[in-house]
């Protein structure tokens, strides 16, 4: 992500966290995708004294070393929102609140930047993570020009 989508999605994102009510210790989700929102939360909510730890969430355990999943600030007893920078089905994010769960993170919810509307929302809700998102497919897709063949 580049500097000015970190200080754009941040703010943003912590204040969405804030406003959905859910008090939270530590935000993160599988890495590569839920990186930079969780380090862009996290970073937002230092600025405004509020802080949220962020963490990453391995697909698979280490090979080596302690073999740990989850990497950061996360701790035992945590009560996490599941980040990811867009959705569809909603597996990565299931996923990785799996592996918080078995580390003893308590999932109080998920956020994306993007719901593609496939699905994701429907899998959650199902686990009982209700999801936020800044916007949605249907949102974005009049916003995308039409593609023309030259």
């Amino acid at each position: 992500m580049s500097p000015d989508g970190l200080t754009l999605v941040g703010p943003l994102a912590h204040r969405m966290v804030e406003q959905s009510g859910w008090a939270v210790d530590s935000v993160g989700g599988l890495t590569m995708g839920a990186d930079p929102v969780s380090y862009a939360i996290a970073y937002a909510s230092a600025l405004v004294g509020l802080p949220i730890r962020c963490f990453a969430v391995r697909k698979e355990p280490k090979g080596h070393g302690m073999g740990k999943r989850i990497e950061g600030s996360f701790q035992r007893g945590d009560r996490v929102i599941v980040i990811e920078d867009s959705m569809t089905t909603g597996g990565s994010a299931l996923n990785a609140a799996g592996a918080i769960r078995d580390e003893g993170g308590i999932v109080v919810g998920a956020l994306t930047l993007v719901d593609r509307e496939e699905g994701a929302r429907e899998a959650l809700e199902a686990a009982g993570i209700p999801l936020i998102a800044f916007t949605t497919a249907a949102e974005l897709k009049p916003l995308i020009p039409t593609l023309h063949p030259v």
